[in-house]
């Protein structure tokens, strides 16, 4: 097996397809990270999901869960049934926090004959409702001959699907990087082979080292030196509720204070470091000068409020459902 590009993590994704797999042989041959197949449809899990991804984790294998969003999926509403069925399969497996991958979003099927919105929009509401449910910003992985049909979605990490040896994937539809590349399916001529897998696996590689990947997608909770904090206000009516800050490209407020905007209660653990909201446990905080933040866009949106940011003023703005 071989590295498209020196020094890029390696990685594999699985299904029942893959049979038996000897987790400690596929970590000694290089293997860094792998997706494994939770569920397709409305209903439907992959019978080797919970395994799977026990056993991988248990020999250091950084693990991230994939659906398959199939042709069933006709509207925004079908979207969401998918979405929940997907965060449950995740749920029998230990919850969001027990994997270090975000979760994952396979469309590249259009036997239905959507048109490219009716697609997009099937998408956009998957998207939306997985990172509703868990806290967490799933990836899209797709094709080049797919990729065109989506949208507006290209703040969304992206999983490319394209088996070349000699070529590394370029942007398309908004995109312009790309974090996994799946740069085979494991069949060609044979001889691109996993130890602790008797037959082809799909083979990918991530943008960068193993330290960036855990880096690029770590979770849970972290603490930001002060100095990292910038001099800007959350406001609710006009009325400052209190800082707002930037931490990896998103803004995030006191959870206290958005918590009594959106008239909600909250929670914070100090012991394990874990915030909750509205009894629902959140998976992205951030802790600065000893109080919880966390991502106002990602809470208020679920919530049917409304975000806007003032640069010139640098003032993160709700605008709560219902208001004028």
């Amino acid at each position: 097996m071989q590295a498209r590009k020196k020094g890029n993590a390696q990685g594999i994704d699985v299904s029942r397809y893959q049979g038996k797999i000897d987790w400690k042989a596929v970590k000694a041959s290089g293997i860094s990270f792998a997706f494994i197949k939770a569920s397709q449809g409305k209903l439907y899990r992959d019978k080797t999901f919970i395994g799977n991804a026990q056993a991988a984790r248990a020999v250091g294998v950084l693990v991230g869960a994939y659906h398959y969003l199939d042709d069933s999926a006709k509207t925004p509403e079908d979207a969401r049934k998918e979405a929940a069925n997907f965060v449950s399969a995740i749920n029998s497996a230990g919850g969001i926090t027990a994997f270090d991958l975000p979760p994952v979003m396979d469309y590249e099927s259009n036997k239905s004959g959507l048109s490219k919105a009716a697609l997009t929009a099937v998408a956009r509401t998957f998207l939306a409702e997985v990172e509703r449910l868990t806290g967490v910003r799933p990836i899209v992985y797709t094709y080049p001959s797919f990729i065109g049909n989506f949208s507006g979605l290209s703040d969304y990490p992206l999983w490319i699907a394209r088996y070349s040896a000699t070529q590394v994937p370029a942007g398309a539809s908004g995109w312009s990087r790309w974090d996994f590349w799946q740069y085979s399916d494991g069949s060609a001529g044979g001889t691109r082979k996993v130890a602790g897998i008797a037959g082809p696996v799909d083979l990918n590689e991530y943008n960068g080292t193993v330290d960036e990947l855990r880096a690029r997608f770590g979770k849970g909770t972290a603490a930001l030196k002060k100095e990292s904090v910038k001099d800007s206000v959350f406001q609710v009516g006009g009325k400052t509720l209190g800082k707002a800050l930037l931490f990896g490209s998103k803004t995030h407020v006191p959870l206290r204070a958005l918590a009594t905007a959106l008239g909600v209660s909250c929670n914070w653990d100090n012991s394990n470091k874990v915030a909750y909201l509205d009894g629902r446990k959140l998976q992205s905080v951030q802790l600065v000068e000893g109080a919880a933040y966390v991502q106002l866009r990602l809470i208020a949106e679920s919530y049917g409020a409304e975000v806007s940011w003032d640069a010139k003023n640098k003032i993160a703005a709700l605008k709560l459902k219902g208001d004028k």
